[in-house]
């Protein structure tokens, strides 16, 4: 009775799930933004600022670099607290130029708020168009071809997005 009591709720479960189908497509954002002029201008004004950075930083491991040379060289006739104020003078210049290293570039440097400030206005733009899209479309779920992991196949009639790029372009 039990089991046929089980067997009954499963049939019905699966039942009422297959009559609420539910319709999905996917977009690729990443194909979305590219073809963006305002993402490309940002994209290029992030990259030659990163750029600038990298090349500042650089410099700084060079002088570094420097230093530890003329130390190596003049280490024989230093005073062991000679030796000692050298090392913590080199290990204070390095420790700084990582610092300076995660203020330009770590997960909230300036770099990230830059390109938050840049890019943000652009992909909020685009996500509320693909809203609006699904909304009148009556799609239940859009999913991003461009960074979705788990997404292994999909069947190219789901791909929606030269509508949004469409959509995009009216608007």
């Amino acid at each position: 009775m039990v089991k046929n009591s089980i067997l009954a709720f499963l049939f019905l479960t699966i039942t009422a799930i297959s009559a609420n189908a539910q319709r999905i497509a996917y977009v690729d954002v990443a194909a979305i933004m590219e073809t963006i002029q305002e993402y490309q201008d940002a994209q290029k004004q992030l990259d030659e600022l990163a750029a600038k950075w990298r090349q500042e930083i650089a410099v700084e491991y060079d002088k570094i670099k420097g230093m530890y040379n003329r130390y190596q060289a003049e280490q024989v006739l230093l005073s062991d607290e000679q030796r000692r104020e050298r090392e913590d003078e080199i290990m204070e210049m390095e420790k700084q130029v990582r610092e300076l290293q995660k203020q330009k570039f770590g997960p909230e440097g300036e770099l990230f708020q830059k390109r938050k400030e840049l890019v943000q206005p652009i992909q909020d733009k685009v996500y509320a168009t693909i809203e609006e899209y699904a909304n009148e479309r009556g799609y239940d779920f859009i999913l991003d071809k461009s960074t979705v992991v788990g997404l292994i196949f999909a069947n190219p009639s789901y791909d929606k997005t030269d509508d949004i790029l469409d959509k995009l372009r009216r608007n």
